[in-house]
């Protein structure tokens, strides 16, 4: 803004310098100065691997995923499945070093003219054919299932065939974490089909509160819907959108 015609201008105030201090500004360019540490997160290279993890991630909260893939999401609390492993983790099959000393035993009680223990022990079964075997066959108590195994199609249709045997069962969190029972890598489905006597009534409860939480809600999970949950840049946008539409029809109204 120009100044008004017969004003007097400000005096310019001389800045005092103090000869004593020199002013260095810095150079950043080859071979001068360091420049200012900034955050660089955005602009490392993310690991394709990584970078796909969180894609899928994002995506299925985006896209609308039906109710037989969204009943994985629903796993089982942490209390009932802590109970649930400490019950798996006292039948856990024998690794190969138990097995091999088992055979050795065998092999010597068999030398010195002795009949060895031929009994079958009470261990948990795996593999996706074994269990469902002996789900057609009534023979499974309970069906530990996994939540992220990978492809989804391999275990989506066990959690229907539970529940017209009437079998108990459930989703917990982790093939990697079900594998370790069984001395594997990873385990898509696990079941019990007996416990010891000592065990039945903590087995009873577990499977009470299991029934509870899933064969019982068979008929209510199987018709929620999952995902649909959209990025906050587009709710603010759908907001927006709304207000104006909200705006013009209280306009019209008047």
């Amino acid at each position: 803004m120009a100044p008004k015609k017969g004003a007097k201008l400000p005096a310019k105030v001389e800045k005092v310098v103090n000869p004593l201090y020199e002013k260095r500004p810095k150079q950043f360019g080859i071979g001068g100065a360091l420049p200012p540490k900034k955050d660089l997160s955005r602009f490392r290279k993310v690991p394709q691997g990584v970078r796909i993890q969180r894609q899928k991630r994002i995506l299925k909260q985006r896209l609308k995923v039906p109710p037989s893939i969204h009943q994985f999401s629903r796993t089982l609390d942490k209390n009932l499945a802590m109970s649930l492993f400490k019950m798996l983790l006292k039948y856990r099959p024998e690794d190969k070093a138990e097995k091999k000393d088992r055979l050795l035993k065998r092999a010597q009680a068999e030398a010195d003219g002795k009949s060895p223990e031929l009994k079958k022990p009470i261990v948990v079964k795996y593999g996706l054919d074994h269990v469902t075997y002996l789900i057609e066959q009534r023979k499974a108590q309970l069906v530990v299932i996994a939540h992220d195994v990978d492809p989804i199609e391999l275990v989506v249709w066990l959690p229907a065939l539970c529940r017209k045997m009437e079998i108990p069962y459930c989703i917990v969190k982790g093939k990697a974490r079900l594998g370790s029972i069984v001395h594997k890598k990873t385990s898509s489905v696990l079941c019990l089909t007996s416990v010891k006597n000592e065990d039945k009534m903590e087995f009873s409860k577990i499977l009470e509160a299991i029934k509870a939480n899933f064969n019982d809600k068979f008929d209510e999970t199987r018709k929620k819907w999952g995902g649909g949950v959209m990025g906050p840049k587009s709710l603010a946008k759908t907001n927006a959108k709304e207000k104006v539409l909200a705006k013009e029809a209280s306009q019209r109204m008047a």
